[in-house]
């Protein structure tokens, strides 16, 4: 057993709050203190916004769970001051290979293009996650910084108010009641918050179950991602294997619908499982079991007054293609800058509006692709599995068939199209940096473009003319000023001129697109501001 599991990161402490006389507001308190709760609680605090981490528990979560972080939940973290902690202890990959009963159908390169700080993937155990997450709060409240974690504290109730949300919190010592100015619910799946507020999901619930395990084994496999369908040692099911650091390796094997949960977990009977999958010689110890149903669904929407929803609280969505723990993180980071700009009054409420608009539009596209890598993996026909099992064999001497094969199609960043915070696109430029798309990174030198956009607006120019900074009803955009004349800038040139000779972009805090143009035009891009917070 991994002592991470059995050691308290935030074990309880009375808080002045339950001697109080009265209940003690906050600017914003999140629930559950998982990936999502404490990106957003750190986010916040970064921004100078005090927040408190209500979390029933005291340490990080049991088993490895989430395992497959993206590009894009590392740029974010990044910014939150655990990404490079994450990377060094990841395992990088960016090959995966596909395999149809006893033969290698093709591989495929996640990251065929260079000029990235990140890598594409990699293998992190949640818990090495949380684990970063929560030292980087200690950093923080060593700093000053206004963010506190409470473990053992579980919010047992819940009252909406116009002006403030009221919790009543459980405690070892007794109850107390608090009060919120903005509650984030990030407390999971079968979030109690969402419960107490009588609001449901909507969606689909696939008739397969996975059996997930965590093997602790020496193993000469390489660092990639390794997907079967219908296996000698899996028939007429799927299998997948992972590896992660610490000689942990993740494989999933497809168990069918109508099933025994508690007797399939059991050693006596995975033990045999994976014997047949690695071999009768391989030594291996088990370190964690789970089994899991695909659910493709989500909340109708998720804000509710004053009460905002993140993570597997809001949306769930199958685990083939790593979109649950890193759409989680993606929602953080669309909130947050928002929920700030309003809490300072430089913003109306209504733009938080935006965050459920353009974080329900990147679930529906999650659960999409998750609904087709579901369908796909799991056909529900004999007609259709005739045609999955044709492709499959196409695949492995034609290049045609094989973006036909979907074994998970992996998270990739919500280009938020059609947004209420987007400025027409005046730019004839790459549809990668298009209004409302996540900036791909490029080189500078020594140097990468990411960081300087993170945190605020930008006014990002590629050789044009622009004042260093302009100010609209309180928001300030500070200019970047970049050139494509010289050879260390041709992926800059490449994903955000294209054809074009000058560019001026209005980045948003989150690094999104929020409008852009050939040039400078002042008019312009003080409509771009206004219309970025929810002003127009």
């Amino acid at each position: 057993m991994n002592k991470i599991f059995e050691t308290p990161l935030y074990a309880y402490q009375r808080s002045p709050d339950q001697d109080a006389a009265t209940p003690v507001r906050h600017k914003a308190i999140v629930v559950g203190a998982g990936p999502v709760g404490l990106a957003a609680a750190i986010d916040l605090a970064q921004q100078g916004i005090a927040v408190v981490v209500l979390d029933e528990n005291d340490k990080v979560s049991f088993g490895s769970r989430a395992i497959c972080f993206s590009q894009r939940t590392l740029e974010i973290a990044d910014r939150l001051g655990t990404g490079r902690q994450m990377v060094d202890k990841g395992v990088l990959w960016d090959a995966g290979k596909v395999y149809f009963d006893d033969r290698q159908v093709y591989e495929f390169d996640l990251q065929p293009d260079t000029g990235y700080a990140n890598p594409a993937f990699i293998n992190l155990q949640q818990y090495y996650f949380e684990d970063a997450l929560v030292a980087r709060v200690r950093e923080l409240q060593a700093a000053g910084a206004p963010i506190e974690i409470r473990g053992h504290n579980k919010v047992d109730a819940i009252g909406t108010h116009g002006t403030h949300v009221a919790l009543e919190v459980d405690t070892p010592e007794g109850p107390y009641n608090i009060e919120a100015e903005w509650l984030i619910a990030c407390d999971g799946a079968s979030s109690p918050t969402r419960r107490m507020l009588g609001l449901d999901f909507e969606g689909r619930v696939f008739e397969d179950n996975f059996l997930i395990a965590d093997v602790v084994m020496e193993a000469d496999f390489p660092s990639e991602r390794w997907f079967w369908f219908d296996p000698p040692f899996n028939r007429g099911q799927s299998a997948l294997l992972h590896k992660q650091p610490d000689n942990v390796w993740r494989i999933d094997l497809q168990l069918g619908w109508d099933i025994d949960k508690e007797h399939e977990k059991r050693p006596e009977n995975v033990i045999p499982r994976l014997k047949a999958m690695l071999g009768e010689d391989v030594e291996f110890d088990l370190e964690w079991v789970s089994i899991y149903t695909f659910q493709c669904r989500r909340m109708d929407r998720f804000r509710h007054g004053r009460v905002l929803f993140a993570g597997d609280s809001a949306h769930q969505v199958s685990p083939f293609g790593a979109r649950g723990a890193n759409s989680g993180v993606q929602d953080t980071d669309n909130l947050c800058w928002k929920l700030k700009l309003v809490i300072d009054g430089q913003a109306p409420e209504l733009l938080l509006d935006s965050y459920s608009h353009e974080r329900v539009q990147a679930a529906d596209e999650n659960i999409t692709n998750s609904t087709r890598s579901t369908d796909f993996i799991t056909p529900k026909s004999e007609m259709s599995r005739l045609l999955r099992d044709a492709v499959l064999d196409l695949s492995e001497h034609y290049d045609f068939a094989r973006p036909l094969v979907n074994s998970g199609r992996l998270s990739t960043p919500c280009t938020y199209t059609g947004s209420s915070l987007n400025s027409a696109d005046a730019l004839n430029g790459p549809e990668v940096t298009r209004p409302g798309a996540a900036c791909p990174d490029a080189p500078l030198g020594d140097e990468f473009l990411l960081p300087k956009l993170a945190g605020k607006f930008t006014l990002l120019t590629i050789d044009a003319d622009a004042p260093d900074r302009i100010e609209e009803g309180g928001i300030e955009a500070t200019r970047l000023a970049l050139s494509v004349k010289d050879d260390l800038t041709l992926e800059l040139k490449r994903r955000y001129l294209g054809g074009a000779t000058s560019a001026a972009y209005l980045i948003r805090p989150d690094q999104h697109v929020a409008a852009r143009r050939d040039n400078y035009e002042e008019n312009a891009f003080r409509q771009a501001i206004r219309r970025a917070t929810g002003k127009e």
